[in-house]
């Protein structure tokens, strides 16, 4: 009975969000803010001819209501800047994936405070939905096409985001699409070199 109870307290220990600014990365006066773009395919499988098309990412509401926006959140001292992009998505969305290569960084600035803020994102390929997570009750979520969000996204640097996401899920499929019969000929003419 003991091993049940310590798992409920696990659990609700882990639907606690991280609040506060005590443990906040700033470089040159600039809070560091990361997040993810969550995405999925709408079939189950990159293998299409327009990734745009397939693709669906995961859009949250603001805290404050205004608006729709891509899970992210502050970058804390005691985490890596990947792990504070996970644990950002799932408190925020309530996803977890595969947290995969950093899509840039950007310049912008606070709509509350007004001051400048770096953002870091990174696409998160989605595993798992789950159906609690920290900030379910302060948060709604949907699932939309690449249109849809760049439509509804208040941020101008999160789009840029997306656009470069859109892109490299693009070459992704394209350099799986391409016909491996050049190899031979490329590696011929490397060797006769």
């Amino acid at each position: 009975m003991a091993t049940a109870l310590v798992s409920q307290e696990n659990v609700v220990a882990s639907l606690v969000s991280r609040t506060g600014r005590h443990l906040q990365r700033y470089d040159k006066g600039r809070r560091q803010v990361v997040g993810c773009i969550p995405y999925r395919y709408k079939n189950g499988s990159s293998n299409t001819s327009e990734v745009e098309d397939e693709l669906e990412v995961l859009v949250i509401s603001s805290q404050k209501g205004k608006g729709m926006l891509f899970p992210k959140g502050g970058w804390e001292l005691d985490e890596t800047i990947k792990q504070a992009a996970s644990r950002e998505t799932y408190e925020e969305a309530g996803v977890k994936g595969n947290v995969e290569h950093q899509l840039g960084h950007w310049t912008f600035q606070s709509r509350t405070h007004g001051t400048d803020y770096d953002g870091y994102l990174f696409p998160l390929h989605v595993k798992e939905v789950l159906d609690f997570w920290p900030e379910k009750n302060n948060r709604q979520r949907k699932w939309m096409s690449v249109e849809e969000a760049r439509e509804c996204c208040q941020r101008g640097w999160m789009k840029e985001a997306l656009d470069v996401l859109v892109d490299r899920l693009a070459g992704r499929q394209q350099l799986g699409e391409e016909d491996m019969g050049s190899c031979p000929l490329s590696y011929q003419a490397k060797s006769n070199l």
